[in-house]
């Protein structure tokens, strides 16, 4: 009987220790996620985004380059009538400037948040948002580490929230979505990101 007691004892010891671990990887991996964001001097990639205005939605699609210092400059690449137009979109502007031409791209909820914002706003998100929640997402062959950043002063689902995806190996950033008082109004695929950060830093890929 005592052996039976010892061998539970250490299988449920083992167990333990097990889901302790499991508990404790997406926190080290959002640290050092947090990390090399903080770091981040400049980033780049492609972006389909998706912006619900309710009874309006609008598809985008773009190549961007983030510079911490400076501006973040989009070329857009759809729709097909806008196709090549490049933006130019500096700290606290809500309106574009494409060559010249300015465009009111509307604001999707009361805090001023617009569709071109979204890699600006996905970039602070990461770098400094309140997070709620982080989990492993996935298989073996691909997993993803799944960042919620929320409000802290207001409930779930209230406010505006940011779900955030990065590539388990490489952190990259690889989706965002944003939400307002619990409706999705940004959601945006992310391929070909780079990032670049100080030399003593290897960078994303």
């Amino acid at each position: 009987m005592r052996k039976r007691i010892s061998a539970l004892m250490i299988l449920l010891a083992s167990l333990l220790t097990a889901c302790a671990s499991g508990q404790r990887e997406p926190e080290e991996l959002l640290q050092q996620i947090r990390g090399q964001y903080l770091k981040l001097t400049a980033c780049g990639g492609h972006g389909e985004i998706t912006a619900d205005y309710g009874q309006r939605v609008y598809a985008y699609g773009f190549d961007f380059r983030w510079e911490k210092e400076g501006e973040t400059q989009l070329t857009l690449t759809a729709p097909e009538n806008v196709a090549g137009a490049v933006a130019h979109i500096s700290a606290g502007e809500t309106a574009l400037e494409f060559d010249g031409v300015m465009l009111e791209t509307g604001a999707l909820d009361s805090a001023g948040l617009t569709p071109i914002d979204v890699i600006p706003a996905l970039l602070t998100y990461a770098r400094e948002g309140f997070v709620s929640s982080c989990a492993v997402e996935g298989d073996e062959e691909a997993q993803t580490i799944h960042i919620l950043c929320s409000d802290p002063e207001k409930q779930p689902g209230q406010g505006v929230e940011a779900d955030l995806w990065f590539d388990r190996e490489t952190f990259a950033l690889v989706r965002g979505e944003i939400s307002s008082a619990g409706v999705t109004v940004i959601q945006c695929e992310i391929t070909d990101f780079t990032a670049t950060v100080p030399s003593d830093d290897k960078p994303a890929e």
